[in-house]
């Protein structure tokens, strides 16, 4: 990508370039505009230039149109006559592939991307399974008594087995940690199942991301770029929602401190931005409030994009000193608020009206204004978007699995591991339970019997010795086998009749054992 003194160059005004200072790009940025101003095309510019200056990339890629950054890019029509109304050529401008890294949850479109249960925490989980209060503090609970017995909790499998363990168990929790009912415990296991019926099973599990992985460049120095795909996971906002903010939080968490730089060490790019605000509880919008404002001290950059400057929360909105606005549209009294509002965020220009010009932009063409060397947001420019180096559009399937296969992370997160966990320790727990309970069931079988037993040889001891008053030859000879027919027809019913018994309990309480 062009660059000029190290600058990133994004955008030209009347044959001015709009240069974008790296070192305050970490200060975060919004692209905003309604669908088809050339929101996508701003984006990959922007990727790619911070991937020429050195910076890793990590984006989300809603339509699949991102993919082509791979692939050098042969310019025809529209693209073509914009790289020569601006005058690329001259200023160096050279159409090449980027290093690309795809993922995709579901692992079809690129390497799996998986997290554990526990780096997403009660917090985000809660989002994700629309939990009210109530149920978010029993969420809260299971997650602390996981913590608490060394019960590691990976994927799915072991949340809904810690769960089930939980709600068997709450009297005994509840003196410990508080009340917790039968019906919040219902809630959860039946947000689980929904998220194990839409696929959400994929995303946790091991191996995890390790976010080491993120900062890789390729042997030219270029950032690689990692593009999440994002097409079917639109499908479950609020997964792709749990993913992105579960990236930043713990960017957050595990980077160290590294203060002001002369370029970020990571930039994330978030598509469909207002999916991660959009009906997110006041304690989750205060977390990530929080995350984005300090995040930037780790050296990490937050661009949101999205089609209007309003889906932002005001105190999120407020931190984005980097703007690029195309076009909205303004049908509607609410959309004219939202016009009004979007032009109100930039710093007056005197040679127009930026009310006025919001509306009227072209395809390609922006509002841009850019923060200084001394981190002030410069006076707003009417400008072209720069085209793109790379392809414009998507790859082809052969060719997208082509490098997924040559990528250098192929191989370490394609088999997923299943290791001892909260799932298995349970399960061991549950089995012990019910070889207890089953041994229970056949003493209490085995007691029966040997009372039927005895009875019957009361019995047969009673009748041998009536028969033997009655016939004195017979006694002993009828006293005798009468015994022997008596132990051995008991022993035989006895064990039959203890047999079904024992079946027909423990069947009935535990569904069978598997062997």
């Amino acid at each position: 990508m062009l660059n000029q003194e190290k600058k990133l160059y994004i955008a030209s005004a009347d044959g001015r370039p709009l240069l974008l200072e790296p070192a305050m790009s970490n200060r975060h940025g919004l692209v905003a505009g309604a669908t088809g101003t050339g929101k996508t095309v701003t984006l990959q510019t922007m990727a790619e230039g911070f991937s020429a200056l050195g910076v890793p990339v990590f984006l989300t890629d809603v339509k699949g149109d991102l993919s082509g950054m791979c692939r050098a890019g042969q310019p025809g029509g529209s693209i073509a006559a914009r790289i020569a109304d601006l005058g690329l050529p001259a200023a160096g401008y050279v159409n090449q592939a980027y290093p690309v890294c795809f993922w995709d949850v579901f692992g079809a479109s690129g390497h799996p991307l998986r997290a554990t249960v526990s780096s997403l925490g009660p917090l985000l989980f809660s989002r994700l399974l629309d939990l009210n209060e109530v149920q978010s503090g029993i969420m809260h609970l299971i997650f602390r008594i996981a913590d608490d017995k060394g019960l590691l909790l990976l994927d799915l499998k072991d949340l809904r087995s810690m769960t089930t363990y939980v709600g068997e168990n709450r009297n005994e929790f509840k003196t410990t940690y508080g009340n917790i009912t039968t019906a919040s415990i219902g809630a959860i296991q039946r947000g689980l199942l929904r998220l194990e019926e839409e696929g959400a099973e994929n995303f946790f599990g091991e191996p995890a991301l390790m976010i080491e992985d993120l900062f890789l460049t390729d042997l030219n120095g270029r950032g690689q770029v990692h593009i999440l795909a994002a097409d079917k996971l639109m499908r479950t906002p609020r997964l792709y929602s749990a993913i992105l903010l579960w990236l930043l939080s713990d960017l957050y968490e595990r980077l160290p401190e590294v203060g002001d730089q002369d370029r970020p060490r990571l930039v994330l790019m978030f598509d469909e931005a207002h999916l991660i605000f959009s009906e997110a509880p006041s304690v989750l919008l205060e977390k990530l409030e929080q995350v984005v404002r300090l995040i930037r001290s780790k050296g990490v950059g937050v661009y949101f994009i999205t089609q209007n400057p309003a889906d932002v929360p005001p105190s999120i909105l407020s931190q984005l000193g980097n703007r690029v606005q195309h076009a909205l549209r303004a049908f509607t009294p609410q959309d004219q608020k939202a016009v009004k509002a979007a032009a109100q965020t930039f710093r007056p220009n005197p040679a127009f009206k930026t009310e006025e010009v919001i509306t009227s932009l072209s395809t390609g063409e922006a509002l841009v204004s850019f923060l200084d060397g001394k981190g002030a947001p410069t006076m707003v420019e009417r400008a072209m978007i720069l085209p793109p180096e790379g392809q414009v559009g998507p790859v082809t399937d052969d060719e997208r699995r082509q490098a997924i296969q040559t990528s250098r992370l192929a191989g370490r997160y394609d088999q997923a591991i299943d290791r001892e966990s909260a799932y298995e320790l349970l399960a061991a727990h549950f089995s012990k339970i019910q070889d207890e309970a089953e041994a229970a069931a056949r003493a209490k079988v085995e007691e029966r019997e040997a009372k039927e037993e005895a009875r019957r040889q009361r019995e047969a001891e009673k009748e041998a010795k009536r028969q033997a008053r009655e016939n004195p030859g017979m006694g002993d000879l009828l006293q005798s086998a009468a015994k022997r027919v008596t132990n051995s027809f008991t022993s035989y019913i006895g064990r039959e009749v203890g047999r079904q018994i024992t079946r027909g309990i423990l069947g009935g309480l535990f569904g069978g054992k598997k062997k």
